[in-house]
């Protein structure tokens, strides 16, 4: 290990452990956890459709399929079972396991844009179902009884727990055996599939690992709401946020979705006042990076693209 990423190492740790001490011992105000953990939870989610699409090139637009699953595993396990918050988690843990793998042998057969549109169907089709499962409220949903409940600086602790996992996963795994794989599957899967790599087994592996990372995310996610129905759980927006975050930061790198989330989820504060703009908005910024740079701003950063447009602007 050179000595630049022992830096960046203990600067990771340094951060994360002070971001930790400041909501512990009340430094942070409860409207500041509350906006760090959202961005905790959307770098999340962020990283994970990364890793799937970015490094992959696994296009997914039913991720919301992990969040609603685990957030109604969660509102079960506390309201009818009462049983606690964390065995709730580790059964939505579990639910989210079983399930990719079932669809998995569905999913991992198909390329493009065939594999996109049946993901899609896949939570649409889910989400109807609870919309009409008695069991689960239907359309009213449920409410997550936890007692006592959670305080918003264990929350916040959880989401900040949890974003520093994933974001220790990504990166031991993208400079693994594995993520060098991914890399090149990505770039020409008959190419990466003679140089040996198990392509089913690649992808089965960070399907799975997608699934379990968002389903927590889910978890924690709607354990803040403290309630849950099938269009808040199973919505298509989750999957456009992800999309929007990964775009703007930048696709295919680590730091992409930390920046795109940061972004992001000032932008939806501000937008609030602006209910009917919002979307119209977003979308503009999506083109506009696009367009300009379709790199995202890591990867403008990165290739100097900044620089280049400023000379562009000045010469005009």
């Amino acid at each position: 290990m050179n000595k630049k990423k022992i830096i960046l190492g203990l600067g990771f740790v340094v951060i994360g452990l002070l971001l930790f001490t400041f909501g512990e011992v009340g430094l942070f105000s409860n409207n500041a956890m509350r906006y760090l953990l959202q961005i905790f939870i959307y770098i999340t989610l962020g990283e994970m459709w990364n890793l799937l699409s970015g490094f992959a090139g696994m296009t997914s637009l039913g991720q919301q399929t992990f969040i609603g699953i685990a957030g109604y595993s969660i509102a079960m396990a506390t309201t009818v079972y009462k049983m606690n918050f964390g065995t709730g988690i580790l059964i939505g843990v579990g639910i989210c396991i079983v399930t990719s793998s079932l669809l998995a042998f569905l999913l991992l057969k198909m390329e493009g844009m065939y594999f996109s549109i049946t993901t899609w169907v896949i939570a649409e089709a889910l989400g109807t179902f609870f919309l009409s499962w008695g069991y689960v409220g239907q359309g009213a949903g449920m409410t997550i009884s936890i007692s006592p409940y959670p305080r918003i600086d264990a929350i916040y602790a959880m989401s900040l727990i949890l974003c520093f996992v994933t974001l220790i996963v990504v990166y031991l795994l993208l400079n693994s055996r594995l993520g060098l794989g991914l890399t090149a599957m990505r770039d020409n899967i008959s190419a990466a599939s003679c140089m040996g790599v198990n392509i089913g087994r690649s992808k089965f592996v960070v399907y799975l690992i997608a699934a379990v990372f968002t389903g927590l995310a889910g978890s924690i996610l709607f354990i803040n709401k403290g309630t849950i129905y099938p269009e808040s759980g199973f919505s298509i927006g989750w999957t456009i946020s992800m999309v929007f975050i990964v775009i703007i930061g930048g696709s295919g790198t680590i730091e992409g979705p930390i920046i795109g989330s940061v972004i992001y989820v000032f932008l939806q504060e501000f937008l609030a006042h602006y209910p009917g703009w919002s979307n119209i908005i977003l979308g503009i910024i999506a083109i506009v990076i696009i367009l300009y740079m379709p790199e995202g701003i890591v990867g403008a950063i990165r290739n100097r693209s900044f620089t280049k447009l400023l000379k562009k602007s000045k010469g005009k």
